[in-house]
């Protein structure tokens, strides 16, 4: 198996428009990012964009026993590492999009998602995929729900700001590139209209 820097510096090459960065991220950024969670009240989290799992692993050190973290992965290098990575039976790696998130919740039997952490490089996104994916987070998150992203650019708080009323930003300068970060709460009620999928439908 691939260490973890060769795995996502290939995937970086292969699929640029899909993965953040050719490098990590720092424990620094990892710590300041997850830092404003409230882990106690974490019981479905979602990440989008895990890479090598540099947050993945560290979401699961914070996460209640009895929660659940769904992992959602474009490239399958990255699913076939973190699927072998671990056997906590926490996390679940889904290889697919994180526009159909609604869908992913309905197949793992959960009907919304606490917390959604992107790395997804939305600058680099079409707009109308951005668009759709920013929409699909807001539905499906719960109305208490957070939705924190970590951007080399600022191309994504338009889009936020369009779909949630509470946002935070900070920037994190020890990072290999350094990065925005958000941290959205409150979906608009617009956003809201309509639902995800059900179970069963």
């Amino acid at each position: 198996m691939k260490d973890t820097g060769l795995v996502t510096a290939t995937e970086f090459l292969r699929h640029p428009s899909m993965v953040g960065s050719a490098f990590p991220a720092t424990g620094r950024m990892v710590r300041r990012m997850l830092a404003p969670v409230d882990w106690s009240t974490i019981e479905v989290a979602v990440e989008y964009g895990p890479g090598s799992g540099r947050f993945t692993f560290a979401m699961l050190e914070r996460l209640r026993p009895d929660a659940k973290l769904i992992a959602i992965e474009t490239g399958a290098e990255f699913v076939e590492k973190l699927r072998a990575a671990t056997e906590d039976p926490r996390l679940i790696v889904v290889e697919g999009s994180a526009e159909d998130i609604g869908r992913h919740l309905v197949d793992c039997d959960l009907d919304h998602a606490d917390l959604i952490l992107s790395g997804l490089p939305f600058s680099t996104l079409v707009p109308d995929d951005a668009a759709r994916i920013m929409r699909a987070t807001a539905v499906a998150l719960a109305p208490s729900g957070i939705f924190a992203a970590y951007q080399m650019r600022t191309a994504i708080r338009p889009l936020i700001e369009r779909h949630f009323a509470a946002l935070r930003h900070g920037y994190e300068w020890w990072n290999v590139p350094p990065c925005h970060l958000y941290w959205a709460t409150t979906a608009r009620p617009d956003t809201r209209v309509g639902s995800a999928p059900t179970r069963g439908g």
